[in-house]
């Protein structure tokens, strides 16, 4: 753990007493939870524990690892089972018959898939910034430093770094691609529930919100975890495309349709805890990319019980809406234009958001 912060490059935060666990009466945190997106991913190879130990640094109140499966059934973190992007994969020779074709979710992809590794094979290789040096020049200035991590390794760092922080920090995961990995013979979450429940008792003070874009998994997920208080579901959810299981089901309904009824959020409600949908279905741009006034998505979610998060917010000009660039240049960095897009979703009633820089999610919160 240590060795994983001193090459984050930066020092533990200060304590900050139950601000990942306590909330209000109506059940909502008492201020927007800020969520480590795959880490501290602006600033570190995403899904490394030094991206991890960057974003718990600067104050992220959960770390998020996506989980897929090795074939060996290694639950790992990577943000795609296709590994071409954040890995130095395609410059192993050793593996280079591996590339292949596959559809996913739909989807015809081409690439290194984490399925035809073990988990021993995977942890040869190393992590990569998957957006290149131009846009994130300080995170590929760690290209190939970092290895592949298990949720069970992530699952003892954090609960590391909350004995050591002196401050609650959770876990936010998300099963990826759960009905393609259930065709193949590697069903997630039963793996997955082995990883996080007891005996492993580091996690008896660790808060989890488990999320996903399906909604079968989420549903048999309840079901398992019953009333346990420190497990909650979040359901993602983006406008135009249908939920990956539901397609497979012929059932084409998109996210958009599904939420724009009082009845399709009480769905949601029977089963989750959270919905988080795309950041531009609660607050879209224009055609002149400014930002336009809040759909209304916010109050209707919370009127049906549901918590509200959204995602994602990353602090380089390229992905600002117009007013809050500055003139440095699409790839520049611009963190006040990136707390001040935040603030403005949290002024609108997010009750949690994902960040690629959670220092800056810490400033549009805190002040």
């Amino acid at each position: 753990m240590g060795a994983a912060m001193a090459l984050a490059g930066v020092a533990p935060a200060g304590p900050a007493e139950g601000r990942a666990v306590k909330g209000n009466e109506s059940g909502r945190p008492k201020r927007p939870l800020v969520l480590g997106h795959r880490g501290a991913c602006a600033l570190r190879p995403e899904h490394t524990l030094a991206s991890y130990a960057k974003a718990i640094a600067d104050g992220a109140d959960f770390i998020e690892p996506d989980v897929v499966a090795t074939r060996d059934g290694v639950l790992v973190a990577r943000h795609e089972n296709n590994i071409a992007d954040t890995t130095d994969v395609a410059n192993r020779p050793e593996f280079a018959a591996r590339r292949t074709k596959k559809t996913i979710d739909g989807k015809e992809v081409e690439g290194w898939f984490t399925e035809d590794f073990t988990f021993a094979e995977l942890k040869t290789l190393r992590a990569k910034e998957r957006l290149g040096a131009p846009l994130r020049p300080e995170s590929h200035s760690y290209d190939g430093d970092f290895q592949i991590v298990s949720l069970d390794e992530i699952v003892d760092f954090v609960a590391a770094e909350t004995a050591t922080s002196g401050r609650p920090i959770g876990l936010i995961p998300e099963l990826k691609h759960s009905t393609y990995f259930a065709s193949i013979g590697l069903p997630l979450e039963e793996r997955f529930l082995q990883a996080l429940r007891p005996p492993r008792k580091v996690l008896s003070n660790m808060r989890v919100i488990v999320q996903s874009f399906e909604i079968g998994n989420l549903q048999r997920l309840r079901s398992q975890l019953g009333g346990d208080p420190n497990f909650q579901l979040m359901q993602l959810t983006e406008s135009a495309e249908p939920p990956a299981d539901r397609a497979a089901a012929q059932d084409m309904r998109s996210w958009g349709e599904r939420l724009q009824t009082k009845q399709g959020l009480a769905e949601i409600a029977q089963y989750a805890d959270w919905v988080a949908p795309y950041a531009r279905d609660l607050i879209p741009w224009g055609p002149d990319d400014r930002l336009l006034p809040p759909t209304g998505l916010i109050e209707r979610a919370h009127e049906a019980g549901l918590l509200v998060c959204t995602w994602t917010f990353r602090p380089e000009n390229k992905f600002l809406p117009k007013e809050f660039r500055d003139g440095a240049g699409e790839n520049a960095r611009n963190p006040e234009g990136s707390v001040a897009e935040i603030r403005r979703f949290v002024k609108a009633g997010v009750d949690a958001f994902f960040t690629d820089d959670p220092a800056l999610g810490r400033r549009a919160v805190d002040g």
